[in-house]
């Protein structure tokens, strides 16, 4: 494991054996975000991950303890799921007590400064990855114009030597240019201090005082401490406590003036700060009334002298920088320019100045992913395809010959794709549909036209279930059109004789249709009319797979069908270059699923719904969640439950085993025995979540509902009212106190997938829906939120209105913008579907 992973362990397990006190570092949990952060981008941490932790850690310390909790447990499941050996037993149950930290050390020519931080003890550390440098993960960071002194080495400075420079690489620091680009992690705004007389309960602050007095008080019998610090800035005193962490009792020096951030509590009448952040106060800060920058740190690295170093560089050479972005952009866009906007991010003159740079920072990362998308859907525009007229007598009569009435939504649908296909460039389209709004009527519909027209199609799934699921429907959708010979269904577990009689099939072009799972775009397999892929369940395939796919066929029409509700802001975001249709309406007959919330101790009352749809010959779920650091893992907790249901709860049923440990067969073979009324009850992990048809599930019991995040709460729901009947999803969480999860409430209220998606996006940021797409770009934005949708506009109109004006960047005004557009987007990153 990293050691910036262990170190992450050790820290989330101490302050689980302290109650979630934020007592596991000196001035709370947040407080390791100074150098940890630093040490996860040299071990090579994905961005995601990193972003992760700073974003639950800065807000940790105003939680609850009950809170905190959730959210250490989340993280570590989320991080779990990045990096699975974290999830493997730590080889120590029981670390030890942190020792004194060593105090800070001035800086010395040959020796940087040592960061004041918790020892640990010696380990055997693997070596690390060399962090990226930081000017080359930033879009518009380098052009010819660049000053070349900037790509001078960091010993070049005054008071930094080899050693300094090997300490600072791990930041990612290489050049003078890098440093430009090494944002602060937060300010210290002296401009807004209050004074200690009018401070109110919960309020969020900083204040600065001299230290009164500092005593040590024991609790708990003498197993733990209190230190209790007085500060005072003239107008009143204030109480700091800090729970089990007596190496501070050495730290604080009476006299000495001290920078305290965190929330103001009650304790007795009087207001207190419990285990704020706090550092040493510089003199020299302490009149300015400026703004002051915090880095994030690595070992032997302190604020002042870093900070030091940087305004060096900042003042010196940040406005020499050259803008890529024109003129006509800024003004219309009226953002700063970049060498202000690097000056102002650094040591900013006002809080306004300081919005206004990171306004600009943000509107370029968004708009060099909006030209990036643009350029990619011109590019797949730019190529020819076949036309596939529509005429609608064809169309009337297949609509004419379906059991059932399509919806408004359907209908929208399918006129976008008759339009796409008819229009002789190749259609590139994400069809997004909430679970069960019939977006396989829609493929069929359009696969339809294909065949009738003597060409071919390839249907992808992530799985082989639903792949054979596909294939049954496509099937039966499509028996008016096609010979059930000329449909065929090829996955991995498909006979070596039969796929070689499919790979001929699909070669002369006998076979018009092949559904499948990765085995479809095997080398062996060809098609002789490939014009029509469908990849269903999007996020699930790579880059590469999607690519070998449509490689098959000659610029042959795409349709991604995805049914994870994806936010507004993300998809102008993240498929800029995908034309969008959007199916937002349950089929006729349809009843939106009833959920509840019960306590832990109402489960009786799921068994006993349970029990009465089974007596209906109805069958359920029961839902388990991926255990995160704990004596058990995934499967063995479905497991332990599964033997205590099948011998003791539900004796006289018949319940079934799923879980992601099995192998794919196993799992398949437990699905289709569920779905063929074999089980009563399917006991299992996530592993169900994405897309398999059961009709007579009504009954989806998800247990430690509080450890899912909403868009996967709603994905599982959509496992049961795939039928006419009435269906219910029962939430239970963990612990009584959970069930008011904002969650699990918003569960309870909506069944609609699109408003949940952007509930979900405001309580657990963009985590949930990155990686699915650009992820080396947007899941590591360093300023700019995925949630800004107004920025998000602002930057995507003034990347279409350029983009329109000179598609190729080939003006004179455009010439540095081009350079570092090809710089960023020569690399590879995203994908045209």
């Amino acid at each position: 494991m990293q050691p910036s992973l262990e170190k992450l362990r050790k820290f989330f397990r101490l302050e689980h054996e302290n109650g979630y006190a934020n007592v596991a570092i000196i001035g709370g949990l947040a407080k390791m975000l100074d150098f940890w952060e630093g040490e996860a981008r040299a071990d090579g941490i994905k961005e995601e991950a990193i972003q992760a932790v700073l974003q639950r850690l800065r807000s940790y310390d105003g939680l609850s303890p009950q809170s905190r909790g959730d959210v250490l447990k989340g993280l570590w499941k989320r991080i779990g799921d990045t990096y699975p050996e974290t999830q493997q037993k730590p080889q120590q149950q029981n670390p030890r007590p942190l020792q004194q930290p060593q105090p800070a050390q001035p800086p010395q020519p040959e020796s940087p400064p040592r960061q004041e931080q918790p020892r640990y003890e010696q380990r055997e550390q693997k070596p690390r990855p060399q962090a990226q440098p930081r000017s080359e993960s930033v879009a518009g960071a380098k052009t010819s114009a660049t000053p070349a002194a900037l790509d001078a080495k960091l010993t070049v400075l005054q008071g930094v030597g080899p050693r300094h420079a090997e300490t600072l690489a791990k930041l990612g620091m290489y050049t003078l240019g890098d440093m430009l680009y090494y944002f602060p992690r937060r300010y210290d705004d002296y401009s807004q201090l209050k004074p200690i007389k009018d401070l109110f309960y919960s309020e969020q602050v900083t204040v600065i005082g001299t230290i009164q007095s500092v005593h040590t008080r024991p609790i708990r019998g003498g197993k733990a401490s209190i230190i209790e610090v007085i500060i005072s800035d003239g107008t009143g005193g204030l109480r700091l406590s800090f729970f089990n962490q007596p190496w501070l009792a050495n730290r604080f020096k009476q006299g000495e003036a001290i920078s305290v951030s965190g929330k103001i509590d009650q304790y007795l009448g009087r207001l207190v700060m419990n285990s704020p952040d706090w550092e040493s106060v510089e003199a020299e800060n302490l009149h300015t009334n400026r703004i002051v920058p915090i880095y994030s740190l690595t070992e032997r690295i302190n604020q002042k002298w870093l900070r030091n170093l940087m305004k060096q560089v900042i003042e010196y050479w940040a406005r020499s920088v050259a803008d890529a972005l024109p003129e006509s952009v800024r003004s219309s866009a009226r953002v700063m320019p970049l060498g202000e906007a690097l000056l102002q991010i650094h040591f900013p003159d006002s809080q306004d100045k300081l919005k206004a740079a990171r306004e600009r920072l943000a509107f370029d990362e968004i708009f060099y992913l909006q030209m990036g998308v643009l350029r990619q859907k011109r590019d797949w525009k730019s190529v020819d395809a076949r036309r596939f007229p529509v005429p609608d007598e064809w169309l009337g009569a297949r609509l004419t010959s379906l059991p059932f009435t399509l919806t408004s939504a359907q209908q929208r649908a399918i006129t976008d794709i008759r339009a796409d296909l008819d229009s002789g460039k190749p259609m590139n389209r994400l069809l997004q549909g909430d679970v069960g709004s019939g977006k396989t009527v829609v493929a069929a519909l359009a696969a339809g036209v294909i065949t009738s027209n003597g060409a071919q199609a390839a249907i992808m799934a992530p799985t082989s279930i639903l792949a054979e699921q596909h294939y049954r429907n496509f099937t039966d959708l499509l028996k008016d059109l096609l010979k059930p010979e000329e449909i065929r269904l090829l996955v991995g577990d498909t006979p070596e004789s039969e796929k070689e009689e499919i790979r001929n099939g699909l070669a002369n072009n006998t076979i018009k249709i092949v559904i499948g799972t990765h085995a479809v775009i095997e080398g062996p397999v060809q098609f002789g009319e490939l014009q029509f892929v469908v990849i269903d369940e999007q996020h699930r395939f790579g880059v590469e797979q999607r690519a070998e796919l449509r490689s098959k066929g000659t610029n042959p029409h795409l349709l991604v069908m995805t049914a994870t509700p994806i936010p507004r802001s993300l998809a102008l975001t993240l498929y800029g270059d995908l034309d969008l249709s959007i199916m937002d309406e349950m089929p006729a007959g349809r009843q939106p699923i009833n959920t509840y919330l019960l306590r832990p101790q109402e489960r009786e009352r799921a068994f006993t719904l349970l029990r009465g749809q089974i007596k209906d010959n109805k069958q359920a779920f029961i839902i388990y969640p991926l255990i995160d650091e704990s004596e058990k893992i995934e499967a063995r907790a479905a497991v332990d439950d599964y033997e205590t249901l099948s011998k003791e709860v539900f004796p006289d049923l018949k319940l079934g085993l799923l879980h992601g440990r099995m192998r794919p067969a196993e799992k398949d073979d437990v699905m289709l025995k569920f779905r063929d009324r074999k089980f009563d009850i399917l006991v299992s992990t996530t592993v169900v979540e994405v897309g398999v048809d059961v009709p007579n599930a009504t009954v989806m019991v998800i247990e430690g509902a509080d450890r899912f995040g909403l868009a996967q709460l709603h994905q599982l729901r959509g496992r049961v009212g795939r039928g006419s009947d009435q269906s219910y999803c029962l939430l239970i969480p963990t612990h009584e106190d959970k069930t008011e999860n904002e969650r699990l409430q918003a569960m309870t209220e909506s069944n609609d997938g699109f408003l949940l998606a952007e509930k979900d996006l405001q309580i657990r940021g963009p985590g949930e829906f990155l990686g699915t797409r650009q992820s080396g770009y947007a899941s590591g934005l360093r300023m700019a939120s995925i949630t800004d949708v107004k920025l998000i506009e602002k930057a995507r109109t003034q990347a279409q209105k350029l983009f329109e004006q000179d598609a190729d960047l080939s003006k004179p005004e455009n010439k540095l913008l081009a350079e570092a557009f090809g710089r960023f987007w020569g690399e590879g990153k995203g994908d045209v579907s």
